[in-house]
């Protein structure tokens, strides 16, 4: 009997460990909140995700950079469109996310795109629409990036120039399960 004990003991003690690990992950700091795994997707961006789109909006226009978000929060039907477009319809590939896979879903996600002097809006990353030798693009994704958004454009697997998103440190999975960040939740926190 002592020799089980001996052998079960170890065992049981990591998978008590392992389980308050899992429990400590999913608590996190408490900036979250449980909606239960049938939650709807939001319809609005969150607040942090809104407030902090508006200041990048405000910064850039201060430097010359006209901003264009061109998406925000998408349905899962629509992501599913997206995810379709350079498969199974026509168009080139622009995400691998299928829907309810995407932090747009989730409303922290949103695109953007770059209006010209002459009024159109472009996704040209070399573009010096203010003169000042450095490219508008990155220009903003700096921006972006000091407010608390994470770039696509910094990704290794899928460059996605367009695309900043705030995840308050919750997985696409987590969201899945129902979990959001807490409306009044602060992206400092999550992004330690």
């Amino acid at each position: 009997m002592k020799k089980v004990i001996d052998i079960l003991l170890p065992w049981a003690l990591i998978a008590f460990f392992l389980m308050i690990l899992l429990l400590l992950y999913n608590q996190m700091n408490g900036n979250y909140v449980d909606r239960g795994e049938d939650a709807p997707v939001p319809e609005h961006l969150h607040p942090v995700v809104e407030e902090n789109k508006n200041i990048l909006l405000e910064q850039a226009a201060d430097i010359g950079i006209d901003v264009v978000i061109t998406d925000g929060t998408r349905s899962i039907e629509r992501q599913n469109e997206l995810y379709a477009q350079g498969r199974t319809a026509d168009g080139v590939i622009v995400t691998h996310a299928e829907g309810g896979e995407s932090y747009h879903n989730y409303g922290l996600a949103i695109d953007y795109a770059l209006r010209n002097d002459e009024g159109e809006i472009i996704w040209d990353i070399t573009y010096d629409g203010n003169d000042n030798g450095e490219r508008d693009w990155f220009e903003v994704a700096d921006i972006a990036k000091e407010l608390g958004f994470e770039w696509g454009g910094d990704w290794e697997s899928f460059t996605d120039y367009p695309h900043l998103q705030m995840d308050f440190g919750l997985s696409i999975a987590q969201l899945q399960r129902g979990l959001r960040p807490d409306p009044e939740g602060e992206q400092e926190e999550a992004h330690e």
